[in-house]
């Protein structure tokens, strides 16, 4: 209970979070560019429907980092609200195709899964120096995987917001001080 009580404080104290989160055994499930388009998608429903501040988001082939103020809604029910709805599309996608991951992505109990269970890496960002550094971090995930040359290539990120252009899939919000 008490581990409880702590995770409901760090997502009510009001501060902005990074958060990280895998696919199922760290497969590339999103390393098809139609899957990142529709998760780009989700992002931007739930950003409005919950009335998140989105500050920086990636998409890399097995993961998702996320830089985010909960709105009304804590951090965890966005990221539910954000993760189930998606996976749960993807995956009867896959049924209807037969597609030959549904055999990876299936789990001892037999079921299927997109996500690795468990919350991911889940931080409060202390001050604005650190919300800078994460910012930096997420845009930058790309090129350092080797993906692109220049962050605002990579179309499944914030990056391009940060660099001027705001066409992207995924409205940012100002930083806010």
């Amino acid at each position: 209970m008490d581990n409880l009580r702590k995770t409901l404080r760090r997502y009510e104290d009001g501060r902005a979070r990074f958060v990280t989160f895998s696919t199922y055994r760290r497969l590339p499930l999103l390393a098809n560019n139609a899957i990142k388009d529709r998760f780009a998608s989700h992002l931007a429903h739930v950003r409005v429907q919950a009335g998140l501040r989105l500050f920086a988001w990636v998409v890399m082939p097995e993961h998702v980092h996320l830089v985010f103020l909960p709105g009304e809604q804590s951090g965890s029910t966005v990221l539910n609200g954000l993760k189930s709805p998606f996976a749960r599309e993807v995956l009867a996608r896959w049924r209807e195709l037969e597609a030959p991951i549904l055999d990876r992505v299936t789990d001892d109990a037999g079921r299927q899964r997109f996500w690795q269970r468990g919350g991911g890496y889940d931080r409060n960002i202390r001050d604005k120096d650190e919300l800078v550094e994460k910012i930096g971090y997420v845009d930058e995930n790309p090129v350092r995987r080797g993906l692109v040359v220049r962050p605002e290539q990579w179309a499944w990120s914030s990056a391009r917001w940060h660099h001027g252009d705001c066409t992207g899939p995924v409205p940012i919000d100002p930083i806010p001080w």
